[in-house]
């Protein structure tokens, strides 16, 4: 089971590296981890078992950020309509993309950051991601909103961007050309 002791923080080189592809079909190493990832997200959102093994919230993770520079990502996040998306995904990558953009009003939050870093990181409104499940069978996702967001979160992780990377330096909280808020 992953734990906060097990998520590497800022600063780490391996969260600046570009993750290597999952070979598939995927050993049982590597759908193991894809697997922690996954229980890891899904515990952290229950009160009582956080709280039991000191688990900081989250709605995704990435391989990375537990030091295995591979393109593994878990994500347990439910959209606006609360409908559920819990995904262990290899080798996902955004196939194509809405010209118009998102993002949250709150600002993001990273479990590998422990710090808060106020900005809007501009996303994009709408994508279609493509990757294996921890089954092997290939999917398609059409995402947008918070799950799209939340996406393309985990997806820059294995591509070694953090998500402040994005925010505007000069004027954190400038208007997101083309950008519609989210709330959380």
């Amino acid at each position: 089971m992953i734990t906060m002791k097990d998520i590497v923080l800022e600063g780490h080189p391996v969260l600046r590296q570009v993750a290597k592809d999952v070979k598939l079909p995927a050993s049982s190493e590597d759908q193991q981890t894809a697997k922690d990832l996954l229980e890891y997200v899904i515990n952290s959102q229950d009160p009582v078992t956080a709280e039991k093994y000191g688990l900081r919230p989250g709605i995704g993770l990435a391989a990375p950020q537990i030091a295995v520079s591979k393109k593994i990502i878990a994500v347990h996040v439910t959209d606006e309509k609360g409908k559920l998306y819990s995904y262990a995904l290899f080798n996902p990558k955004i196939v194509s993309h809405s010209i118009e953009k998102t993002y949250l009003s709150s600002g993001e939050g990273c479990l590998s950051v422990d710090r808060p870093v106020p900005g809007y990181v501009p996303r994009y409104a709408r994508i279609t991601v493509e990757a294996v499940t921890v089954d092997g069978e290939k999917i398609k996702l059409r995402l947008k909103g918070m799950v799209a967001i939340v996406f393309q979160h985990e997806i820059d992780h294995i591509n070694g961007i953090m998500f402040y990377d994005h925010i505007n330096k000069e004027n954190p909280f400038a208007p997101v050309e083309n950008g519609t808020p989210v709330e959380r």
